[in-house]
This record gives C-alpha cells, sequence and structure tokens, in this order.
C-alpha cells in the first residue's frame, strides 16, 4: 500500500508510492510513437484495457465501458494513492505516517485519438469542465479525503506517460503544502486590507491591461506579474469564489471558450509545447472563503527547474511576463 509521510521540518507530506513503482513501460512516452499507431488504452474499442469507468458521457443506449462515449472517468491503473482502507494515522518516534489512502482518476476528454482541448469542438470542451465538476462533488462525500485536485500533463516533457488528450484527478487525506501557502497567503491579504487579493488581482490587472491576455464577461487570463515561468498563465473568474465545483452553466460555456483561447495561443506561439495546467481550488472541508478564489494555473515546459531554484525556491524566469503576454494577444488563432 502506499503510505504518505510528513517532513519534519517544513510539514510537507510526501507519497511513497509503491504501486507506481512496479508501473509498467509499456507505453511510448512520446507524442510521435503514438501517432504511429502503438497502442493505447484510451481510444475507443479499448476500454476493456481500463478499469471500469465512473463516470461517463455518452450516446443514449450505449453500454457502460463500451464504445458510444466523448467523456470517460475511470480509476487510473497505477494509482499514487489507494482507495480501499483507513488512514491508520500513526507516529514513529519524531515521524508521522500515515497508509496512502485517496484516489487517483483519468478524465479521457476525448475518444478522438489526435484530439486536444485546443481543438475540441466548444461543447466537448465544455463537457470535459462537467466531469471536473461532476468528479469532485462525488468525492467530496468521502470524510477521509481534505482536497482534491485536478490537473492535466501535456507531452512527454511534463510528465504525460500516453500521447491520447487527458486530464488526471487526485483526492488526498491532507491540504497539500502549497495550497496552504496560497489559502493562508489569501487570508493574511484579507486580514490587512479587508479584500480578497484574487480579486484585487483581476480588478489591476483589467484596469492595467498590460498582462492580460484574453478576456471574457466571467474570466481573465493573464500572465502574473511575478511569473515563475515563461509564457505561464492564470485563469480566474472575475466574480469571487473559491470553489470550482460551484461553477454555473454560463460560466462552464465561458471557462471552455478562454481555456480553449489560451491553449491554442500557446500552440501558435510555442509550437505545442508540453504544458500542465491544474485547477486550484479550496480545501474540502471548508466553504465561501472570503480570501481565497479558484484559479487555473497553466505552465509551458520551456525551462528545466535546477540546483538554484531547488535550493532557494527562487524561480528565475528569462521572459519577462509583459513581454510573453505581448506575442500570446498577438498570435493569430
Amino acid at each position: 500500500m502506499p503510505e504518505l509521510r510528513r517532513d519534519p521540518v517544513i510539514g510537507r507530506w510526501v507519497i511513497i508510492s509503491t504501486e507506481r513503482g512496479k508501473r509498467p513501460s509499456d507505453f511510448g512516452s512520446s507524442k510521435e510513437g503514438e501517432k504511429e499507431g502503438k497502442f493505447c488504452p484510451f481510444c475507443v474499442g479499448n476500454e476493456d484495457k481500463t478499469p471500469p469507468e465512473i463516470l461517463s458521457y455518452r450516446e443514449p443506449g450505449t453500454e457502460v465501458n463500451k464504445s458510444g462515449w466523448w467523456v470517460r472517468v475511470v480509476p487510473n491503473k497505477f494509482p499514487a494513492l489507494q482507495i480501499e482502507g483507513a488512514l491508520n494515522r500513526r507516529g514513529e518516534g519524531m515521524y508521522d505516517r500515515m497508509n496512502g489512502i485517496g484516489a487517483h482518476e483519468v478524465i479521457i476528454e476525448t475518444p478522438d485519438h489526435d484530439k486536444t482541448i485546443a481543438t475540441l469542438d466548444d461543447k466537448k470542451v465544455e463537457d470535459v469542465i462537467w466531469a471536473y465538476r461532476d468528479r469532485i462533488l462525488d468525492l467530496k462525500k468521502d470524510a477521509r479525503f481534505e482536497y482534491i485536485l485536478i490537473f492535466k500533463n501535456h507531452g512527454a516533457a511534463a510528465g504525460a506517460s500516453l500521447y491520447h488528450s487527458h486530464s488526471q484527478l487526485i483526492a488526498t487525506p491532507v491540504v497539500p503544502k502549497r495550497v496552504k501557502e496560497e489559502v493562508n497567503g489569501g487570508r493574511n491579504y484579507y486580514d490587512y486590507k479587508e479584500r480578497c487579493v484574487f480579486c484585487d488581482m483581476v480588478k489591476q490587472e483589467l484596469s492595467s491591461d498590460i498582462r492580460v491576455i484574453s478576456e471574457n464577461e466571467d474570466f481573465i487570463a493573464i500572465s502574473p506579474f511575478a511569473s515563475r515561468f515563461p509564457f505561464e498563465m492564470w485563469v480566474l473568474p472575475k466574480k469571487h469564489d473559491s470553489a470550482f465545483e460551484n461553477i454555473q452553466k454560463h460560466e462552464v460555456v465561458l471557462l471552455s471558450r478562454i481555456l480553449k483561447d489560451v491553449l491554442k495561443r500557446i500552440n501558435v506561439v510555442l509550437n505545442d509545447p508540453p504544458f500542465n495546467y491544474i485547477i486550484h481550488t479550496a480545501p474540502i472541508n471548508t466553504s465561501n472563503l472570503p480570501y481565497y478564489h479558484w484559479h487555473i494555473e497553466i505552465i509551458p515546459k520551456l525551462i528545466k527547474v535546477a540546483g538554484f531554484e531547488w535550493g532557494t525556491g527562487f524561480y528565475i524566469n528569462p521572459t519577462p511576463p509583459e513581454e510573453a503576454t505581448k506575442y500570446l494577444r498577438e498570435a493569430e488563432i
């Protein structure tokens, strides 16, 4: 069974994942290899090669775990955390550990092997977002979980072992340190100014219009002022809400549009780079936080994080966000 161990110095939890240590390397790690015809378990007709589906949006009358779907969610075949069991929190002298309990799921975004979020029809992208929301709402019912992260790895350099477009979801029994830092930072700003730092960020970026890449009625995409990586982007709702799963129908429509828009822009400007995106939302056991604001962080994998960054927590970004914004705004999509 996987195990969580707590770093006693900075309080960070680490997953010691024995199951993933046995992960086979049968599948190609490059998009070129997948395009050349290597086996893909996410393609139509291979539904029996994945664990049984948890959720699917499919044509009426089609059978579960058969073809006819356009979005499909399955357990990860090689999960970082295990769904069955108790946490069994315990100590070992000064150290803290618990069983590696959680959920690890794969959201297969399309039956088409060569489609991506950037190239899917608008309605199909909306359904991917609905699948994200539906899975969060379901997993929130499990009292063992404290946080649910949805993320996407696109390209081998970003951690994707399969080319076929998909996202992942991991539910954890603790709130990750990175999320705690954001929540605490938002709380500190709110205690001082009685305003949400993310709302203030949205207002300032709209006012200055220096780092705004794209916007619509409900969302804004920006290059963050202190971008850690070249061409890093954040997508934020203009209306305050701390929880992604509270998203409404009209917001899903507009989120799908702006997400497609910015991913098309990085495809054009950076020639379809590997990237990660993550949805940061409030921890499960909180509601309507006035100082936290859910958002999506999109990070193209253009540089390597090396010794200085690991040793200090400083990031060296060779592309000013204002310059990145100019390239992205002017992209012909």
